[in-house]
C-alpha cells in the first residue's frame, strides 16, 4: 500500500468521522452503570464536562457533585439540568483539594491524563467511603502490539458506530466534545503498575476506541491513607 494511498484513505477517514462525530466518553457511560449500586449516597464525577455522566448518577444516588476546570463547560452543565436534580455543579481543578468527602462512588472519565496521575489516584481513594467504588475511563498512550492492534481495530469501527449513532445523517460534535483534549504520556502497562500498587485489587482493562477502565472498591474498613 502506498504511502499516498494511505494518506488519502485516512484523510477520508477524518472526514467521515468529522462529519458523523460521536462521544467516545459517553459510549461507556452505561458500562460506567453497571460497575454501580443500584442505589447509593453521594457521588462526585470528577471532570464532569458538560454533566451527561452526572446526570445519570443522580437517577440513583442521593447527591451527585460534579468539577470540572473548565468554566465554560461547566456553564453548559448547569444549563442542560434540570434545577430539581440533585445534582449540583463545581469549577474545581482536581489537581487540587476535592470537595469534601466521603464519597459512595467516584467517577473519573478521560481527566485522569490531565493530572498527577499518582497524587490523584491517591487523594480519590482517600474520598471514598469504605467499600465506596471508585470507577475510572482513561486514556493511555499506545505501546506494544496489543495496544497498535486495538487501535486499528478502533479505526475500522469508528465510523460505523459514527454512521449507526447519527443515523447515516451529517450532525455537529455534541456539546460534551467541545472540553479541552490532551495527549496521554503514560501507557498502560505504566498505568497498570502504578495503579496496582497504589489501590491493591484494582481491576484495570484495555478498551476499543482509545480507553482503558479501572475499577476498585475501597476496603469495608478505614480510608486508604
Amino acid at each position: 500500500m502506498s504511502t499516498t494511498f494511505t494518506a488519502r484513505l485516512l484523510g477520508a477517514l477524518h472526514r467521515f468521522n468529522a462529519a458523523h462525530p460521536w462521544d467516545h466518553n459517553a459510549h461507556h457511560h452505561r458500562w460506567v452503570l453497571r460497575q454501580l449500586p443500584r442505589r447509593f449516597g453521594a457521588a462526585l464525577d470528577v471532570g464532569c464536562g458538560s454533566g451527561e455522566l452526572a446526570r445519570l448518577l443522580g437517577r440513583r444516588a442521593r447527591e451527585v457533585h460534579g468539577i470540572d476546570a473548565d468554566a465554560e463547560i461547566v456553564a453548559r452543565a448547569r444549563e442542560s439540568t434540570d434545577a430539581a436534580a440533585s445534582v449540583r455543579y463545581s469549577v474545581a481543578d482536581a489537581s487540587g483539594p476535592l470537595p469534601a468527602g466521603p464519597y459512595d462512588v467516584i467517577t473519573c472519565v478521560a481527566v485522569l491524563h490531565h493530572l498527577p496521575f499518582t497524587e490523584t489516584l491517591t487523594r480519590l481513594g482517600q474520598q471514598l467511603t469504605p467499600g465506596g467504588t471508585l470507577v475510572v475511563v482513561g486514556c493511555a498512550r499506545a505501546s506494544g502490539p496489543v495496544d497498535h492492534a486495538l487501535g486499528l481495530v478502533a479505526l475500522a469501527l469508528n465510523p460505523l458506530l459514527g454512521w449507526a449513532k447519527n443515523r447515516g445523517r451529517a450532525a455537529h460534535p455534541p456539546v460534551s466534545m467541545t472540553a479541552r483534549t490532551r495527549e496521554p504520556e503514560m501507557t498502560f502497562a505504566e498505568i497498570s503498575r502504578a495503579a496496582r500498587r497504589l489501590l491493591p485489587g484494582a481491576r484495570l482493562r484495555r478498551r476499543l476506541f482509545w480507553r482503558y477502565t479501572l475499577v476498585w472498591r475501597a476496603p469495608a474498613g478505614p480510608p486508604v491513607r
